[in-house]
């Protein structure tokens, strides 16, 4: 976007705030599922583990570094799209989706620190995020089979 753009939204933003969200210098309208405290968490822990994906080594590039980025984005993926379906049964299935990605990944985790790839600071930083998720799905899908 030019610079003139950006300071025409940045104060539609300033004016409604609601409507406008901020990623980096990138200006968006806002999207309902990111009002849920479960997709920021995923999404936050997506974005620690592809930090850390550089430092594997090169050979694991297309193996457990390829597996670990489908899992870590799976589960705010999942998160997005069953939050905008119509039924309750729809958006569990995403969600159950979102909860066997966590799992997935949570275990690539744990095989990465076995393997020293990644340090115990880094991966007990991680599953506790892991944790945090899995705790907040639970809850979230509890509320919707309530209904």
């Amino acid at each position: 976007m030019y610079n003139k753009e950006l300071k025409e939204k940045k104060e539609i933003k300033e004016t409604k705030e609601k409507y406008y969200v901020t990623f980096g210098n990138f200006i968006m309208s806002k999207r309902p599922y990111q009002d849920l405290v479960v997709w920021k968490e995923a999404d936050a822990l997506c974005l620690d583990v592809y930090k850390l994906l550089p430092i594997f080594p090169p050979e694991e590039r297309y193996a457990l570094c390829a597996q670990i980025r489908r899992s870590a984005t799976s589960v705010p993926t999942n998160i997005v799209e069953g939050n905008m379906k119509r039924s309750d049964k729809e958006r569990l299935h995403y969600l159950e989706h979102a909860e066997g990605s966590l799992e997935e990944l949570d275990y690539q985790l744990s095989l990465s620190a076995r393997l020293n790839y990644i340090t115990s600071e880094q991966y007990e930083k991680l599953n506790n995020q892991v944790g945090k998720v899995s705790y907040l799905l639970h809850k979230f899908r509890s509320g919707i089979i309530k209904k």
